[in-house]
């Protein structure tokens, strides 16, 4: 489990960071979500020793990060890094040799991520000639050559069509079936929500949520209903404790002031007609992500 505990940084007198903690368990794909300059980035740098906590420190299944184990993460920062005029497999061999390992194994590593992520046609091409997606395909293929331990990506996501997306994704997930924490960032508050198992919710260099992503749903879920009805739902405007969001006939989504009204609304919509749907509503990471930084 890799944690971070307590973590503040000053950049001068600016506070960039105030008393950040979390954890992302084995396994287990944990969400870093946040607007621009919340501290995301900071973050992942200080984790993977580029940066010095001014307090604070970040362990390893309950030891401090070595230098060791550091160099078995893979980090893919926003900014590209590659080397631009080295061709894509040649790259990955280069950087999994560096790791130490063999050419036999390096090698094939590099072959498995560039079939994996779609490069195989791409595989001969300098960094430089791949379009802006293949090339953010290539530095994910980089953070993973070396078979890491953990992993920390720095928005994995950007500039990747949907198509890109689904098949990072599925490498992603793969990855941490084998039970190795991930962490990454990411302004795609869709793809977060529905790839993440667990969420870490930042702005203003402070933690403003985290949690699994069902725990934080029902920890922000409101009395919220939606009802599919075989009549005219329009007499849901006048029953107390009811506030109606959205309408259209038999379709209507309303909040409750409390369990009992929302059990009353049940029983008339059954008196009145057939109910196709009479469910609760959870919001969303984006409706989350707007509570908590407000």
């Amino acid at each position: 489990m890799l944690e971070i505990q307590g973590v503040t940084k000053h950049f001068g007198t600016r506070q960039v960071l105030n008393d950040v903690a979390f954890t992302v368990s084995p396994g287990r794909m944990t969400g870093f979500v946040g607007g621009n300059g919340a501290g995301k980035t900071t973050t992942m740098r200080i984790i993977l020793g580029l940066l010095t906590a001014d307090a604070g420190e970040v362990t390893l299944d309950g030891s401090a990060l070595t230098a060791a184990d550091r160099r078995a993460f893979g980090y893919m920062p926003e900014e590209r890094g590659l080397y631009p005029k080295m061709k894509v497999e040649e790259q990955l061999v280069y950087l999994a040799r560096l790791h130490g390992f063999s050419v036999a194994r390096a090698k094939h590593n590099a072959e498995e991520l560039i079939e994996q992520l779609g490069l195989g046609e791409r595989a001969n091409d300098p960094i430089e000639d791949l379009s802006l997606g293949n090339q953010q395909r290539a530095q994910i293929a980089a953070a993973l050559v070396h078979e890491p331990t953990t992993l920390i990506l720095d928005e994995p996501f950007s500039g990747l069509d949907p198509l890109a997306v689904e098949t990072v994704v599925g490498v992603l997930k793969e990855r941490a079936l084998s039970g190795i924490p991930v962490l990454f960032s990411s302004h795609q508050l869709d793809i977060v929500e529905r790839l993440c198992d667990d969420l870490v919710i930042i702005a203003g260099g402070e933690i403003r949520a985290k949690g699994s992503r069902e725990a934080l749903r029902e920890q922000h879920s409101t009395k919220r209903y939606e009802l599919l009805f075989s009549g005219d739902a329009g007499w849901l405007r006048s029953e107390p404790g009811v506030q109606v969001l959205e309408f259209d006939g038999g379709y209507a989504v309303f909040d409750v002031d409390d369990e009992l009204t929302a059990q009353r609304v049940l029983q008339r919509a059954v008196a009145e007609g057939a109910v196709s749907s009479f469910s609760p509503q959870q919001p969303s990471l984006a409706q989350i992500f707007k509570e908590v930084i407000a």
